[in-house]
């Protein structure tokens, strides 16, 4: 039986500082949530707002497999405003150790276990599945616990989840703890919080211990340390456990970029299963090992979960990736040159200094004696900006010696400019910019500006930089540069 996955990243997850997500927002994370197969989506809070109402009505109304639910506390009024919205169930929240009821509630344990079964029937009675939840539930009374489950189970709920709300077990306890509440005669869920870095662990312990389904998260966010993350539970359970699930793994990474970018929440790099280093090597033993045999160093493939390997050059790059490396770029170079190549690159990497694709090619043109050929050549740059007046810029370009002047509109001088050059180079290339990165290198007004970008044309992706005191200038290099690496080894390919 497959374990089912709970998703609550427009609830739970939404509760990340900072982050607030609009009707329109939540409805596209909640088609790409059942695009990639998860069983229940926790839609929201439906008493929350009238925001919140719209988006989880806009979600209803959409016509997703998946099951939509609502959070509600144990009061009639939060069930109500859930069947405003006409989800298909209810997350129903009572919180159950002695610290919430008393300094939280100031309600007794009889009162609160009432509440939970006076507000199950009631949402029973009027079309709802319910899914019971104990809040704070493993700083909690087990035989309390347990009693409010059993009576809330008589009451009609067909689900019980047990919430580590402040992440307070290890896997060790989790085992104990969610083995007996397996044998209550309903599905149980397992909610886990990552406050000590474990709701992974403690989510496959208690998946492992009997509970059928893993309340997630996708990236792992959420109140405080966040939840445990969806795509670190559902390839563990695939690869390390050989249990299934019902979520299409190769749409992780997609699903992951996307929540990242609608939230504002961006990862780590280093960030297992989806982070842009959980398939990058720059260890030349590393590197040598996965271009031989991927095996060797990755225990799944990038492919499986819709990722991409890469190779990051470093003062602990090998000669043989470095070589690879230049070959990719189309540049043959004897022993002699690879090995002065080699030290240029271990010299830059001794500085602190990583060495994108374009220092690279910069590297190896000087070491060859090698003049960078330009297909596209800067002469004119006009940026006209300011209060209430729209950025404009106007260029002149040279393209295979053609003069083509070009003006665009942009949201700022930096994104008039590349508007301009785009609509300049649109019968040259459809040249896309996929990333767009700022740091300011020293301190000051007049600091040194490094630019990086990722340009795509097709399946070809290149990086490129810049760093000069002009922002605007530092950018529309770069730009030009990434195109011009763009077109020249695309002629190279091609001769």
């Amino acid at each position: 039986m497959a374990v089912k996955i709970f998703d609550t990243t427009l609830r739970d997850g939404e509760q990340t500082p900072g982050v607030s997500l609009t009707p329109d927002e939540k409805l596209r994370i909640a088609i790409k949530l059942d695009e990639l197969g998860v069983n229940v989506i926790e839609a929201g809070s439906a008493i929350t707002s009238e925001g919140e109402r719209e988006g989880i009505k806009k979600i209803v109304n959409e016509g997703l497999n998946a099951e939509i639910c609502s959070f509600t506390r144990a009061v009639k009024v939060d069930i109500d405003a859930a069947l405003e919205c006409g989800v298909d169930s209810i997350h129903l929240v009572v919180p159950t150790s002695d610290l919430h009821l008393e300094h939280k509630l100031n309600k007794t344990r009889e009162q609160v276990k009432q509440f939970a079964v006076d507000c199950t029937e009631y949402a029973v009675d009027h079309g709802l599945l319910v899914e019971l939840s104990a809040e704070d539930s493993t700083r909690s009374d087990v035989k309390y616990l347990t009693d409010v489950f059993k009576e809330g189970i008589d009451a009609g709920a067909q689900r019980i989840c047990a919430c580590d709300t402040v992440g307070m077990l290890t896997p060790e306890t989790a085992t104990k703890f969610y083995g007996p509440l397996s044998n209550l005669g309903v599905p149980l869920s397992v909610h886990c919080h990552n406050d000590f870095g474990l709701a992974v662990a403690n989510t496959l312990s208690g998946l492992r211990a009997g509970a059928t389904q893993a309340h997630v998260t996708v990236n792992g966010i959420g109140e405080r340390a966040g939840n445990a993350s969806l795509e670190e539970v559902v390839v563990s359970l695939y690869s390390l456990y050989d249990e299934k699930t019902d979520v299409n793994i190769k749409l992780l990474y997609e699903t992951s970029k996307m929540v990242a970018r609608m939230t504002g929440v961006y990862l780590q790099p280093n960030k297992a299963i989806v982070g842009e280093n959980a398939f990058a090597h720059e260890s030349g033993i590393h590197a040598d090992g996965v271009i031989k045999k991927a095996e060797t160093y990755e225990p799944i493939t990038p492919e499986l979960v819709g990722h991409k390997r890469r190779f990051v050059m470093g003062k602990h790059i090998g000669t043989h990736t470095l070589k690879k490396r230049l070959q990719e770029t189309g540049l043959r170079v004897d022993d002699e040159k690879l090995g002065q190549i080699f030290q240029r690159v271990k010299t830059l990497g001794d500085k602190g200094k990583c060495v994108t694709d374009v220092d690279l090619q910069a590297i190896a043109e000087d070491v060859l004696g090698i003049l960078p050929e330009k297909a596209v050549e800067l002469d004119e740059l006009t940026i006209v900006s300011g209060n209430k007046v729209t950025p404009t810029a106007s260029v002149k370009l040279s393209i295979d010696h053609n003069e083509i002047v070009e003006a665009g509109i942009g949201l700022g001088p930096v994104d008039a400019a590349i508007v301009a050059i785009k609509k300049g180079i649109k019968d040259v290339a459809d040249i896309k910019l996929e990333e767009y990165h700022v740091d300011a290198i020293t301190g000051g007004t007049d600091a040194l500006i490094d630019v990086i970008v990722k340009l795509r044309m097709g399946d070809r992706v290149v990086s490129a930089r810049s760093t000069q005191p002009d922002i605007i200038m530092a950018s529309v290099e770069a730009f030009l540069s990434g195109i011009n690496r763009i077109l020249v080894e695309d002629d190279f390919k091609k001769s």
